[in-house]
């Protein structure tokens, strides 16, 4: 099988719009001929990623208790250490959680993506794309008693995402439909950065990945975007290289029970760019069917910097895409606008020189 995604760049998720709306016509103007899917930008209060879900989700349920909240000075956590701190009440043995807030924002972003797409703001083709944090990074604030909370958590997360994953291809065509999982609190906990988690981080990834992933219909595209995250600032844990990437990659595709039509996985900073060790895990992928984007973006440098980190990939891995590191909407600079135009520039510009090195010939 060939992948069904060939596209030169993946939007991440977020977008530094201040709407929906200016977030999909947006992305249809600037991104509609080099992309395969538009996320909605996640604005709002999701532009706190998993923030959304320790306040829309979690902290609401009536079996749990917010044991502490450490405040920023701006009333605005700056980090993952000033974040609520929950605990599942005494004598609580299961949870259940009615529906999802986040698949409720979905379809109403679809319906809108439809009406745009049919006044012909976004190009005919591109299907809408929908960002779904894997359980540990949705459950991250389970830090009182990680050990006995987490495990009836996510017991019931699960439940949850079987039931709104069909609700949500129920509403959402599957040919229209991109899910991306995005993994980053499980990447963490595997680098052994997380103060409060416990034994078994490699099966709070794998786990999921073999019960949930299958459940997406195959007509849906599917996609995993695997990131050291960007709160308060990227990355929050610098790796050393990019084997632990390659090494969930390789799981994940080859234990999804479905086909994976992308992954995305977060490149180095800016000093590494030329770092070859950094880089050669790459050859060590083992996903003949999956298209790979690369997370090299980086708008410190500019084109020249992304061309010195495609130069060193390509060393390892012949053929990908490239993105970037995370998404982009809780980083906008001093215009959103001119963040995207810019993000634009930098990807085409790459492309351009590859079409042009083709002509040229070695």
């Amino acid at each position: 099988m060939s992948s069904r995604v060939r596209s030169d760049l993946l939007l991440v998720g977020s977008l530094p719009a201040d709407s929906t709306e200016t977030a999909l016509r947006a992305a249809g103007e600037l991104f509609g001929d080099m992309v395969f899917a538009l996320p909605d930008g996640e604005t709002g209060p999701r532009a706190a990623w998993v923030g959304y879900e320790r306040e829309r989700l979690v902290r609401p349920h009536p079996d749990v208790e917010t044991v502490a909240v450490t405040e920023s000075p701006t009333g605005i956590p700056r980090h993952a250490y000033e974040t609520p701190i929950f605990r599942i009440r005494d004598g609580v043995t299961d949870l259940r959680w009615d529906s999802w807030p986040r698949i409720d924002d979905a379809i109403a972003s679809y319906r809108l993506f439809r009406a745009l797409r049919d006044q012909s703001a976004i190009p005919d083709g591109l299907r809408f794309q929908v960002g779904l944090p894997f359980p540990a990074s949705a459950l991250n604030g389970f830090k009182a008693n990680f050990g006995a909370d987490y495990p009836v958590a996510e017991r019931a997360f699960a439940d949850l995402v079987r039931r709104e994953l069909e609700r949500l291809t129920s509403e959402i065509p599957p040919k229209d439909l991109a899910i991306q999982w995005d993994v980053c609190y499980e990447v963490l906990d595997l680098e052994g950065v997380l103060a409060w988690t416990s034994d078994g981080a490699w099966e709070r990834f794998t786990g999921p990945v073999a019960s949930l992933t299958h459940l997406v219909p195959e007509d849906v595209l599917l996609g995993y975007h695997f990131c050291y995250g960007t709160f308060p600032e990227w990355p929050m844990y610098e790796a050393r290289d990019m084997s632990l990437l390659v090494r969930m990659a390789n799981h994940a595709v080859a234990q999804s029970g479905r086909a994976v039509d992308w992954v995305h996985m977060a490149g180095p900073r800016y000093l590494r760019s030329e770092d070859e060790s950094f880089f050669r895990p790459l050859s060590d992928l083992n996903t003949p069917d999956t298209r790979v984007y690369l997370g090299i973006v980086l708008p410190l440098d500019g084109i020249p910097g992304l061309k010195r980190r495609h130069a060193t990939a390509s060393q390892y891995l012949s053929d990908f895409g490239v993105a970037m590191y995370c998404g982009f909407g809780r980083q906008p600079g001093a215009n959103g606008m001119e963040t995207m135009r810019e993000h634009r520039r930098m990807a085409r510009a790459l492309r351009d020189s590859d079409m042009k090195e083709e002509r040229n010939g070695p």
